[in-house]
């Protein structure tokens, strides 16, 4: 939006554009913006004219484009670009995107060892018949005649994606060190696929967005070099509440899950509701207040299908998370307890929504590791 403070007027100038503005920053003149957005799992660079007008695509949507800046003479972009094999770098480019140029390659030589796997992308039909798109990351070594374990990685948000850029906490170059084929898919609720993709998961957590999620899973079991009897999924925060939604819905004849992980996972959609910061959230999501709407909260809520509990499973929960505080872990914890479920509990107590500590993360990786290995390999 473009708020003129002589006029009281707003403008709206990215109308045009189906996808959220990342960030955006002004040319020297003042005349033009440039920004970013997700684009099928990718960040162009794109102009718009501050007076109005159509929005250009100036630089292509190659990795994750991001840190925009416009020299002080007005020719020249700077940015930052990383993609799922290589970390950020600096780049630079005309005004008008041609001569895109790495200015640094600071980690060239120290990666060029791991012989690291760029990302693939893959398509499938998802519910109602829609185009879903995500991505695959294969070993390094890759051999195509062999059989790998595959791990569903599934994003947060839900509205977010997994895109074609470099993860510092959630990286799928982890797994596919482990020797696994990871699969990150972009199901309902992702965002870089228009705005109806997006609010097409509002109101239904556990509906068109679990079709999306098994046909796409269901899809890469039938691949070649994927061993559909090794199957394991991973996520956290909403892609948390989607292993704990799958704990109860395991049952696709089409591919089994053998093991599970669910970090900071929401498991009670009711008990959630009273203790989480985010307090606008679930009455967006589900319609209203768990008094209000309350069959929208006991549908999908997780909670609701312990008796189907089977799977193993790995709980990781955060003491200082505020977003899906502890408790839904710890009570996640002893319902799959109780129904004798092959379980774990990891509880980081000085941790909040995401694990950053170094100590932290790397007890947290070689946990996940560990428990996917003893069940996939």
């Amino acid at each position: 939006m473009l708020y003129d403070r002589k006029t009281n007027r707003a403008v709206s100038l990215s109308e045009s554009l189906d996808s959220w503005v990342d960030e955006f920053t002004f040319s020297p003149d003042s005349k033009t913006i440039y920004l970013t957005a997700e684009e099928r799992g990718r960040g162009p660079i794109y102009s718009v004219p501050v007076s109005g007008g159509p929005i250009t695509k100036v630089v292509s949507g190659e990795g994750a484009n991001g840190d925009i800046h416009i020299t002080d003479d007005g020719r020249t972009i700077v940015f930052s670009r990383s993609s799922s094999a290589k970390p950020s770098e600096i780049y630079r480019a005309n005004i008008d995107g041609s001569g895109v140029t790495a200015l640094t390659t600071t980690n060239d030589a120290f990666l060029s060892s791991f012989k690291l796997q760029p990302a693939e992308e893959v398509t499938w039909t998802g519910a109602l018949g829609a185009k879903v798109m995500g991505w695959i990351v294969k070993p390094a070594n890759f051999n195509p005649r062999k059989k790998y374990p595959l791990v569903v990685l599934i994003h947060g948000g839900p509205q977010g994606a997994w895109n074609d850029n470099w993860g510092y906490r959630w990286n799928p170059q982890m797994y596919a060190g482990d020797g696994y084929v990871a699969f990150l898919p972009n199901p309902r609720g992702s965002t870089g696929y228009g705005q109806k993709f997006v609010a097409d998961i509002s109101g239904d957590w556990g509906g068109k967005v679990f079709t999306d999620l098994s046909n796409g899973v269901a899809m890469m079991a039938n691949q070649p070099y994927i061993d559909k009897n090794r199957i394991g999924a991973a996520g956290a925060s909403y892609g948390g509440y989607m292993i704990d939604w799958i704990e109860g819905h395991n049952n696709d004849p089409r591919f089994h899950y053998q093991v599970l992980v669910s970090h900071d996972g929401v498991y009670n959609l009711t008990a959630m509701y009273g203790v989480t910061e985010e307090l606008w959230f679930p009455e967006w999501e589900f319609k209203g207040t768990p008094w209000t709407n309350p069959a929208m909260y006991d549908r999908w809520s997780p909670h609701k299908f312990v008796q189907n509990f089977k799977t193993p499973i790995l709980i990781i929960t955060n003491g200082l998370d505020y977003r899906v505080p502890e408790g839904e872990g710890l009570q996640f914890y002893t319902a799959v307890q109780r129904m004798g479920v092959e379980s774990k509990l990891v509880d980081f107590p000085d941790e909040g929504h995401w694990v950053t500590k170094p100590a932290n993360s790397a007890f947290w990786h070689n946990t996940v590791f560990d428990w996917l290995d003893k069940h996939l390999k």
